[in-house]
């Protein structure tokens, strides 16, 4: 069973701050997850191929296409920092002799 403690874990981790309210909801539903998790796992799945779709389709597509933006500027508008027609952001490499 799924303790309140964990759960405190889990939200510290992700940096989520719970009300107590909160940790008492999560704990069931997180603990009620992880029972599901398990009875799934007594499934036989041997032979069983992976698929990310339960219906055998293709999904449609269409190609990539380079088309020009047409208001760069409105979308610069909103950069902390620009160059000519850049965004201009912190250097995070180190540049190599």
């Amino acid at each position: 069973m799924l303790t309140r403690e964990e759960v405190r874990h889990v939200a510290h981790l992700a940096r989520l701050e719970l009300t107590e309210e909160e940790e008492i909801q999560f704990t069931q539903q997180l603990a009620d997850i992880l029972a599901y998790v398990e009875q799934l796992k007594e499934l036989d799945t041997e032979g069983v191929e992976p698929t990310f779709h339960v219906l055998d389709i293709e999904l449609p597509t269409r190609p990539d296409e380079v088309e020009p933006y047409a208001n760069v500027e409105g979308i610069l508008a909103n950069a902390p920092d620009r160059v000519d027609m850049f965004f201009k952001v912190p250097r995070i490499l180190e540049e190599e002799d």
